[in-house]
């Protein structure tokens, strides 16, 4: 999925533009300036907006010399265009979802990298940290499936290839407070989906020996 511009990426062309920028604001806009903030000309709104008008999925409204145009959101097909438009949160809530019936259950699970920023487009990965819990051996069957099945939902959910790190408990903190470019990266933009924060496990210490 392209999350950066879901709306284009499903809904392609100058009408996919056109319609991510009317779904993110209640306010009513002329010509110029829907063509303007859409990256279209003046001609392809011109002749789009008439379109999206005549399926009740924008409204216009004549304010002399000119119109304007607002997204109707009680239109039928304006709940699949506002989940369109707000896919990276739908995906953090299914994650979150999802990764909150694991049993065994993670200590955290955290998103980080571009999918994090808000910056994946369709060829990103969406890179997650797993942190197993002192409790569970890494190679513990219940665990590693419980990962698989995890790993193929958020594939399934996104299509986009999903990188997991998996740490361990103990390990955590030691990693997040390091200067290693990955995990300096976490502590920059990682979202936590599940568990502990990224300030709780800085806080984490190694096990001793």
């Amino acid at each position: 999925m392209d999350f950066k511009q879901p709306v284009e990426a499903v809904i392609p062309g100058a009408q996919g533009k056109i319609l991510a920028v009317l779904v993110e604001t209640t306010m009513e806009m002329n010509l110029r300036t829907v063509a303007r903030l859409s990256g279209v000309s003046v001609a392809q709104a011109s002749r789009i907006l008439p379109s999206l008008v005549a399926l009740g999925l924008v409204t216009r409204r004549e304010v002399p010399p000119s119109a304007l145009f607002g997204f109707v959101p009680d239109h039928v097909a304006a709940p699949a265009i506002s989940l369109l438009a707000r896919a990276r949160e739908s995906v953090i809530d299914e994650l979150r979802r999802t990764a909150a019936a694991l049993d065994p259950a993670p200590v955290s699970v955290i998103v980080f990298g571009s999918f994090a920023r808000g910056a994946a487009d369709a060829d990103s990965d969406i890179d997650v940290v797993v942190v197993r819990p002192e409790t569970v051996e890494e190679d513990d069957d219940g665990w590693r499936w419980a990962l698989e099945e995890w790993h193929s939902t958020a594939e399934r959910l996104t299509g986009n290839p999903v990188e997991m790190l998996e740490i361990a408990e103990h390990e955590i903190g030691e990693r997040l407070r390091g200067r290693a470019v990955v995990w300096r990266d976490v502590v920059r933009d990682g979202v936590t989906v599940y568990g502990a924060t990224i300030e709780q496990l800085r806080g984490t210490p190694a096990r001793s020996s």
